[in-house]
């Protein structure tokens, strides 16, 4: 068996798990909303979703979509090209799309006072199902590539 498909089949099944847990707290913070202030539970589950966001998006863009390279024989390249490449197959609409998903994670990470949270919390909320409609596209694209078991 390829092993380049056995890794992406690996990272798939991350990827899908992932958003499984992506889903759940998105749909706890939808209930929840925006506020000027959050009691600890629902500071929590805020927290939880721009986890879980930047690791679904670390998942779809450092695993999943150079998994798919791999295995159809492109290697290499800087994380433009990766995207630029997804954008030909159709799994994304534009590159910009990824980028702003991209840059959202990297102010998750790197966001350290709570007051700019609330802010936060809405553009992630915002942003999650353009992130799910990516995710769903590039889970059906991988689907050409599923190993019989």
């Amino acid at each position: 068996m390829n092993n380049s498909l056995e890794v992406l089949q690996t990272n798939l099944d991350s990827f899908s798990s992932s958003l499984v847990w992506l889903r759940r707290s998105y749909e706890r913070c939808v209930e929840i909303g925006i506020k000027t202030n959050y009691t600890e539970i629902e500071f929590d589950h805020f927290e939880n979703l721009t986890s879980r966001y930047a690791r679904t998006t670390d998942l779809l863009v450092n695993k999943v979509l150079r998994s798919i390279d791999t295995v159809e024989f492109v290697t290499g390249g800087s994380l433009i090209d990766v995207v630029n490449r997804a954008e030909q197959r159709g799994i994304i609409n534009s590159a910009t799309e990824i980028r702003t998903i991209k840059d959202l994670r990297n102010e998750i990470a790197h966001e350290y006072e709570t007051d700019n949270l609330r802010e936060l919390f809405d553009v992630v909320l915002q942003t999650v199902p353009q992130l799910l409609a990516i995710s769903e596209r590039v889970i059906d694209y991988g689907k050409k590539y599923k190993i019989q078991k």
